[in-house]
């Protein structure tokens, strides 16, 4: 991942884990979504086929380091993808970006300081076949400045050559989703049953140079 001068480590991580959880089907985050998707098209009466060909947003809440909850650790809720929410986007008209088949929208919010409230700190789209979560971080909302990052998957070691070429033709439209690498099934457990999710601790230990996968 892009090291950034407008994002510390523990920020860093924490996308990490989140981009980690979302792509995983059976975390908790990957069974809400099925939840909500199942109970959308229920009130709808349309088939359920695939919930990751309609548009989702998920929220990232960047938490402060030193946040503490009543029943249960920063470490844990992390480790869980507690801190990502997810839901049907119903009107795509509403969304800042013209997303292709198979990309969804995703917000980042930070929190201000130590039990404080969260606020807008980016947005981006998830390109779920490459495990890829692009990103439009705000450096100064008065100015109007951001910084554009890409977050590959911390787990997938060996990224196809050319990826970032086809990441980029997709975004712009110009290739489907189906011609785009599949290699988010390396950390799905509903395609991969020996892959194992890691915990906060092992993302956090890596990315300060202590660990590795």
């Amino acid at each position: 991942m892009q090291v950034l001068g407008a994002i510390n480590k523990f920020k860093q991580c924490v996308l990490n884990i989140s981009l980690i959880n979302i792509c995983n089907q059976e975390s908790h985050v990957g069974k809400e979504m099925r939840q909500q998707y199942n109970q959308w098209k229920g009130e709808t009466d349309e088939t359920v086929y695939n919930p990751w060909l309609d548009v989702h947003q998920f929220t990232i809440y960047l938490p402060h380091p030193d946040q503490e909850y009543e029943d249960i650790t920063l470490e844990a809720g992390l480790t869980r993808g507690y801190n990502v929410e997810v839901k049907p986007v119903y009107n795509l008209s509403k969304l800042p970006y013209q997303i292709p088949r198979g990309g969804h929208f995703v917000v980042v919010m930070q929190q201000k300081g130590l039990d404080a409230d969260f606020t807008i700190a980016g947005t981006g789209i998830f390109i779920r076949p490459l495990g890829v979560l692009s990103l439009d971080l705000i450096i100064d909302p008065d100015e109007g400045e951001y910084q554009s990052i890409t977050i590959k998957h911390p787990i997938i070691r060996d990224y196809p050559e050319g990826w970032e070429d086809k990441l980029n033709l997709f975004l712009k439209g110009e290739i489907s989703l189906e011609e785009l690498p599949q290699v988010v099934k390396y950390v799905d457990r509903a395609f991969n049953e020996d892959y194992r999710q890691p915990a906060w601790n092992d993302i956090y230990l890596a990315a300060t140079g202590f660990a590795g996968f």
